[in-house]
């Protein structure tokens, strides 16, 4: 839908409303001058949120699209995701463990994918990773974690032939501010169900013993030899700053 057309429907909205313009403008807290602007497709004098409160108070709501000239966005934020896990996945390796790709599931009714099952089968260890470019719902992410270590060990037992003995879980997220604040602002929540961070966490990977629930950053770099290599960091306790995860 392009401006011209987002315009017509505010008008016809409006009518439908039986308001006039200022009657509208005056009810979400702009000039007659905006709303006129707003119905004849000159979004581009507007902001964001003076689009958005007058369809509210049509009973509408804005819903956002990007168009990308060098393809389809789509296309764009799943090169990204593929990136952190392919990162993820050496940087597991380097520390010895084997590591499948995009485990897909259908167990009880409940089905997913996991992002990356690494696994040390003579240890009988399994660690669920979860990796996410954007950490938009916290609930939504720890409970599919959840159900992922819930499920984890059957789905190895069935695919791999062995009994996972200890299960780990590790989320993955960008090594970002913006990632770094939403974890600080849900810190509460967070450091509850994932509380191991930085030293404990490679501690962890190198020698798998005992519980591991935790938040770790990962970004990938380019060196002078323009050769991606792997720069891990994750979220330190008090006394862990300037240390890496690898």
């Amino acid at each position: 839908m392009n401006d011209r057309t987002v315009g017509r429907v505010v008008r016809a909205l409006r009518h439908g409303k039986r308001l006039t313009q200022r009657q509208l403008g005056e009810a979400c807290g702009v000039s007659q001058g905006t709303i006129s602007n707003l119905e004849g497709g000159h979004i581009e004098r507007m902001s964001v949120r003076a689009v958005r409160g007058a369809l509210s108070r049509l009973d509408a709501d804005l819903s956002l699209q990007v168009f990308w000239r060098h393809g389809v966005v789509d296309l764009l934020l799943d090169e990204r995701h593929a990136g952190l896990v392919g990162v993820t996945a050496n940087i597991l390796r380097g520390h010895g463990w084997d590591v499948v790709p995009e485990i897909s599931y259908s167990e009880y009714g409940e089905r997913g994918s996991i992002d990356l099952a690494a696994l040390q089968a003579a240890r009988r260890v399994l660690l669920i990773v979860e990796v996410k470019t954007e950490l938009v719902s916290i609930e939504a992410t720890l409970r599919k974690l959840d159900e992922k270590v819930r499920l984890g060990p059957t789905i190895v037992r069935d695919r791999f032939g062995w009994q996972p003995a200890l299960v780990g879980r590790v989320l993955v997220l960008p090594e970002e501010s913006t990632a770094r604040r939403r974890v600080a602002r849900h810190s509460a929540v967070l450091d509850q169900a994932l509380p191991q961070r930085g030293r404990s966490l490679i501690s962890w990977l190198r020698s798998p013993v005992g519980p591991l629930a935790a938040i770790w950053f990962a970004s990938p770099t380019t060196g002078r030899d323009h050769k991606r290599r792997v720069v891990t960091r994750s979220v330190m306790r008090r006394g862990e700053t300037g240390q890496s995860d690898a």
